[in-house]
């Protein structure tokens, strides 16, 4: 498939930009003695034990010449050691001294403190940037591959569980949710168990290989009124459709339990999931400003009439 200019060069100008805010196009990295290319040798060296020139070249795509001369400039400043390989004597095992360590750990600080301050810069948009850079990561290591369609299954022992702790995880990072908001959460699960009505209630845990990666909940508000409760996808579950997936279920087992009406109750700050509500065709009835979960929020009264 032929891509257009317009798409070539918006990718080569978030390259462009993204290089200089991290600051790789300066001749060393981060205020370092070190190139980017040097740096991501001594990462490896640093996270795998007694790796081979060929493996570090093959990780990281390097010439082997040029890798070579890095490897000889770290040797020549006591950084890495060698050791002939006890599975083929032609190749020489690679490990950091001391010395190394303590280089690699100036780095890895350094790194770390740039990007929590380019992550401070950005304030409550800094969730949208690591979201972001999420999916760009994986459909880059996909190769365009699609991601795994999840299933949607009931739950399971200690599922639960994991509702109330991803909740609770998933709301802090990216949102900034206290550990009250966990609390919430942990109270819905619970009386949710407690009266459980299998004829009228219903839970959905959405499953990729074995792995949890979304929930959502359908409960009796009255005869005629279900709500849906604690719609969650996770970050390796996001990216095909899997929210409105779960929505539709929990819709179509409303209709058949009866409901004349579902209603639901969410943030204006949560757009992933009120675009995911409009969609379905819920419509906002309230809005009311409070402070919960140690944040000034606006709460959303969303209806859907059956």
């Amino acid at each position: 498939m032929t891509q257009s200019t317009d798409h070539i060069a918006a990718v080569r100008a978030f390259n462009r930009s993204y290089t200089r805010h991290l600051g790789v196009l300066d001749q060393q990295l981060l205020e370092s003695p070190y190139s980017l290319t040097e740096a991501r040798v001594l990462y490896e060296l640093a996270h795998k034990e007694a790796l081979s020139a060929r493996e570090i070249g093959d990780t990281l795509g390097l010439d082997a010449g040029y890798l070579s001369r890095i490897l000889k400039g770290f040797t020549d400043k006591s950084l890495i050691t060698r050791k002939t390989s006890a599975r083929d004597r032609r190749l020489h095992q690679l490990s950091l001294t001391a010395k190394g360590r303590l280089a690699f750990g100036r780095l890895n600080r350094g790194s770390h403190d740039q990007v929590e301050t380019m992550l401070d810069r950005l304030g409550p948009d800094a969730p949208r940037l690591v979201r972001a850079m999420t999916t760009i990561e994986k459909l880059l290591e996909n190769n365009g591959a699609p991601v795994p369609t999840a299933t949607l299954r009931s739950p399971r022992p200690g599922d639960m569980g994991w509702v109330v702790q991803s909740h609770g995880a998933l709301y802090a990072s990216e949102y900034g949710f206290d550990a009250s908001f966990e609390g919430l959460v942990a109270d819905i699960v619970a009386k949710y168990l407690a009266g459980f009505d299998p004829s009228r209630e219903r839970c959905w845990i959405a499953d990729i290989d074995g792995q949890q990666v979304g929930s959502i909940f359908l409960v009796k508000g009255s005869d005629d009124v279900a709500k849906i409760r604690l719609l969650l996808i996770d970050p390796a579950g996001r990216g095909q459709g899997l929210g409105h997936r779960l929505v539709n279920e929990a819709i179509g087992f409303a209709r058949q339990c009866g409901y004349r009406k579902i209603t639901l109750w969410t943030q204006s700050n949560l757009l992933a999931a009120r675009k995911i509500y409009e969609r379905a065709g819920f419509k906002r009835v309230a809005s009311e400003p409070h402070r919960s979960f140690g944040q000034n929020l606006v709460g959303e009264t969303w209806e859907l009439v059956l």
